[in-house]
């Protein structure tokens, strides 16, 4: 694709797209990303989550082509599990530039009108986790930097898998994969100690019984996307990768937890915890355990997880004996207001009292 040099932005026309556009938008999206996403997986993001159609646009160029686009997916959240403050909100994802265009000043147009969008459509506010390159751009658009998220690592085994995971950070870490393999193995046995009343069952789908262990949650943090048996089915179990199981921790009929795992790709080793939600401790040690159950069944030999600096999530992780990444795999959480009276504008500042897990991720998969 020829970039005309004398091309201006006013030239650009920015257009709303619809579930019609998604194969155009795919084919931009292969052009600008090193992994393509197929046309049935922008129709899953964009067009069938239960908070509704995403924001999705594309600048054209004078031909007619489009060069760059951005999304923003809503979903429905709360303040403290106050009723009364349950509004959608964004999330932003694929914001992409095909490389034959990139530094012209396209992305300012793109964001000020899915902005405009969300708030015309009434969401509360937008979020977003940027890759490094572009989360300076953001910030001087006029988002704010509020958080930063830090991937996490536990060694389930010390093949040459988990050893090049752990080399990533140092000879030291690869060294010492054995040994990290031995800790990670005594706080499991830790976590397999306790919720042992519980029965883990594979769940093939999400009821209200999720619904109701999600309301019972959100009045322990500030800021929190409801986990709806809904939101949870579509987020989870009718992704196009079928990469995810879900399991229950079971008290009689009732849901006392659950967690979801991606199990790792064809000829990889890599699993990741998404998701968790527990009714208390015991439950959270059980569903912990019965995700790394479900991992080592599928043949990860490490499993990664993401948290939110000094949230909750971040010191479950480490308590079950996930080992915190180095400053150089973190990236930041940014926060738009497009309702800045809204309730959950100033819990959404305050990052630490999110519950915000892999699962409240843009992507439908991680890794």
């Amino acid at each position: 694709m020829a970039r005309p040099a004398d091309t201006q932005d006013h030239e650009l026309a920015i257009e709303l797209c619809t579930s019609a556009d998604r194969d155009e938008q795919a084919r931009l999206y292969a052009a600008c990303f090193k992994k393509p996403l197929p046309s049935g997986g922008l129709r899953w993001r964009y067009d069938a989550s239960p908070a509704g159609e995403s924001v999705s646009l594309v600048a054209r160029e004078p031909g007619g082509l489009a060069i760059s686009g951005y999304a923003c997916s809503p979903r429905t959240a709360l303040a403290g599990g106050d009723e009364r403050s349950l509004a959608l909100v964004g999330e932003t994802g694929d914001v992409m530039t095909h490389p034959d265009w990139r530094k012209r000043g396209f992305f300012s147009r793109l964001d000020r009108a899915a902005m405009d969008e969300a708030r015309r459509r009434g969401w509360a506010l937008a979020f977003g986790l940027p890759n490094r390159r572009s989360a300076h751009i953001f910030v001087e658009l006029g988002w704010e930097q509020v958080g930063a998220v830090r991937p996490y690592l536990f060694v389930l085994r010390a093949d040459q898998a988990a050893k090049e995971a752990r080399g990533k950070e140092g000879r030291w870490k690869r060294w010492t994969t054995g040994f990290e393999a031995k800790r990670c193995a005594s706080a499991w046995r830790a976590l397999a100690a306790r919720g042992t009343k519980l029965r883990a069952e594979p769940l093939g789908r999400f009821d209200e019984r999720a619904t109701a262990l999600s309301k019972l949650v959100e009045p322990r943090f500030g800021f929190m996307v409801r986990r709806s048996a809904a939101w949870l089915n579509w987020r989870f179990l009718d992704t196009p990768s079928g990469l995810h199981r879900a399991v229950g921790l079971l008290d009689g009929e009732e849901l006392a937890a659950y967690v979801v795992v991606q199990i790792p790709r064809a000829g990889e080793r890599a699993g990741f915890l998404v998701d968790l939600l527990a009714r208390d401790d015991d439950a959270l040690s059980a569903a912990f355990s019965a995700g790394l159950t479900t991992l080592e069944h599928h043949g990860a030999s490490t499993v990664e997880a993401t948290a939110l600096e000094g949230s909750w999530w971040a010191r479950q992780l480490l308590e079950a004996g996930f080992a915190p990444r180095g400053d150089a795999h973190l990236l930041s959480v940014i926060l738009h207001p497009l309702d800045r009276g809204h309730a959950l504008v100033a819990a959404a500042r305050d990052t630490a009292r999110w519950y915000f897990t892999d699962g409240d991720r843009d992507d439908e998969t991680v890794g």
